[in-house]
């Protein structure tokens, strides 16, 4: 009987459990570690930048920008590494001396309008100075224009350069009282225009005559018609030598207003022609004086005319 007792005792199986987190393995260790990552990189960052001067921060901004022209020619903030240069310098003809950009303050560069315009003038000057000896040069290498030298009288004015051809008694730019050039003065202008056309200045072109009264009746025919006649017979010659007819601004005649010898009005030399290359400033009063003259009212429309039947 023991026997069967034996046989009959129940048989208890123990099962243990496993651990909760089994499925999830060991995956939040990597993102926990690219977290810790990520922010230690935020803060080397931030430690960076408040590190950093205003001229480091340019120079990486003006990298970024055009990496290529701050490697070849360095600058604030470049830096050694950054620069093709060895040892940094501030070009490639300079190795050494490389100054930490930031350390120092950037040099502000202010412009002098005065300055810069006054710089201009000088430059403008000295353009129409070879202009000058350029036109002196033409005319004495020209065996038919030589001859001519004692008319042409050149000058630097306030307006600019001044080319003036002045009569002779033996050789006239015109006949008296007419307006057709000599076969001579007409070469002479031509070459003027293909000279001139080299150059961007824009032109004035006066006509001027002596004192002597024009032949004629009071409200005739008179000096200040001839004298602007004979000045576009002498622009239509420029062109024809190559000057671009928009160059000329102002086309004038003059009669006997202004001579070039006042003790002798009827003087051959104040019969003359005056090509004037007008400089930058001459040319804005001029333009300046026209739209000014164009937008002011007419009287006319200032003021109420007579009422007509």
């Amino acid at each position: 009987m023991a026997g069967d007792a034996k046989k009959l005792q129940p048989i208890i199986i123990k099962r243990v459990k496993k651990g909760g987190h089994a499925a999830h393995g060991g995956a939040w260790k990597i993102a926990y570690a690219d977290f810790v990552t990520a922010m230690m990189a935020f803060f080397l960052l931030m430690w960076l930048l408040g590190s950093t001067t205003e001229g480091d921060k340019k120079g990486i901004a003006d990298y970024f920008a055009s990496p290529l022209k701050i490697a070849m020619m360095g600058g604030s903030g470049s830096g050694d590494s950054s620069s093709v240069v060895k040892g940094g310098g501030q070009d490639l003809t300079r190795q050494t001396g490389q100054v930490k950009g930031g350390e120092i303050e950037a040099k502000q560069r202010t412009i002098n309008l005065k300055a810069l315009k006054e710089e201009q003038r000088k430059a403008e000057r000295a353009r129409l100075e070879q202009l000058k000896d350029k036109v002196e040069r033409t005319i004495g290498e020209n065996a038919r224009l030589s001859s001519l030298g004692g008319q042409i009288k050149l000058d630097m004015t306030r307006e600019g350069l001044r080319i003036q051809i002045v009569d002779e008694n033996n050789r006239p730019m015109f006949d008296s009282g007419s307006a057709v050039l000599k076969p001579y003065m007409r070469e002479l202008l031509q070459e003027l225009g293909h000279v001139l056309s080299e150059v961007p200045n824009r032109l004035t072109l006066e006509g001027h005559t002596d004192a002597t009264p024009f032949p004629g009746g009071e409200r005739g025919y008179s000096n200040w018609e001839l004298s602007a006649d004979r000045a576009n017979a002498s622009r239509r010659e420029m062109l024809a030598g190559g000057m671009p007819e928009e160059r000329m601004l102002r086309v004038q005649g003059l009669a006997s207003s202004k001579l070039l010898d006042a003790s002798a009005p009827a003087s051959p030399v104040n019969r003359r022609i005056s090509i004037i290359v007008m400089n930058r400033d001459a040319e804005d009063a001029v333009l300046k004086n026209s739209t000014e003259e164009d937008s002011a009212p007419s009287d006319a429309a200032s003021s109420p005319g007579p009422s007509g039947r």
